[in-house]
């Protein structure tokens, strides 16, 4: 197997510091520089290079198992075989400091019943099962068979991966599933397909998924900064706008999104 390539800027931080050494390059080669403009360029340059290496550096590291999972996810072959034809890519992963900050999240909220929508291999979920106490459970939903696998290989390393129930099949029948059931969660975390963002949101809310003062976690609402640029917007792109103004507008929640890797929004239930 050929070495991985390195991973491409997925954030709208790494995209910008990615596009400022690239001009920085640019502007040196060239046979007249403004001195006062290239220092300014190198400094804009500098602090949004620097900012994720050094927020990761003073995180808590990964476990042992987490580490190792991140691993496997990488050296795998999205691009072929049966890892989804090019549909999954590395970059799905939510990493060291989207996962540290969801096992917090999950320990301060001392949140016993977990609800992973998206599951991908599995980082986020054995994220959450570090913190979810012993007696506490993630129901992790996924729609693709062999990521499924792979992180199931991986949970089965993890002296905590038996608090992991995965779930495999289309994410919105699952949750129809659960809630004839009867299920409620205190935690949800949503990293999906984005065009069923506003769908998974809603289901939530109206079949009654969420217990009282659960806390709702959706990834991405930044989206490669696609939200909120005038032009250039995907159809992934439109859908985590559409999504971020349908919970904006919604009278029923209060929500936050923190400027955290791609976007990550809290929401909560408004108690009546």
């Amino acid at each position: 197997m050929s070495a991985p390539t390195a991973p491409r800027p997925v954030t709208p931080l790494a995209i910008l510091a990615a596009s400022l050494a690239r001009l920085e390059e640019e502007v040196t080669s060239g046979d007249a520089v403004d001195g006062v403009v290239l220092a300014q360029l190198r400094r804009a340059r500098e602090l949004a290079c620097g900012l994720d290496p050094y927020v990761v550096a003073c995180t808590t590291p990964a476990s042992p198992a987490l580490a190792a999972l991140a691993r496997r996810t990488d050296e795998e072959d999205w691009g072929s075989g049966p890892a989804g034809g090019g549909v999954l890519e590395r970059e799905m992963l939510s990493g060291h400091l989207e996962g540290q900050t969801l096992k917090m999240l999950v320990r301060a909220t001392r949140a016993t019943r977990v609800l992973e929508i998206g599951m991908f291999t599995g980082y986020s979920a054995l994220a959450m099962a570090e913190g979810v106490g012993e007696h506490g459970v993630v129901v992790a939903l996924e729609v693709d068979e062999h990521a499924a696998q792979l992180a199931q290989e991986c949970f089965a390393d993890s002296p905590v991966g038996d608090r992991i129930s995965v779930r495999l099949g289309p994410a919105l029948a699952t949750l129809e599933a659960l809630a004839a059931e009867g299920e409620v969660f205190d935690f949800v975390f949503v990293d999906a397909d984005k065009p069923g963002y506003v769908d998974y949101f809603r289901t939530l809310l109206d079949r009654g998924l969420l217990a009282p003062g659960a806390l709702v976690c959706v990834d991405n609402t930044l989206l490669q900064g696609e939200p909120y640029l005038a032009e250039g917007r995907s159809a992934n792109g439109r859908a985590v706008a559409a999504f971020n103004q349908a919970v904006a507008d919604d009278p029923r929640v209060e929500q936050v999104v923190l400027p955290l890797r791609d976007g990550l929004t809290l929401i909560q239930q408004v108690e009546a």
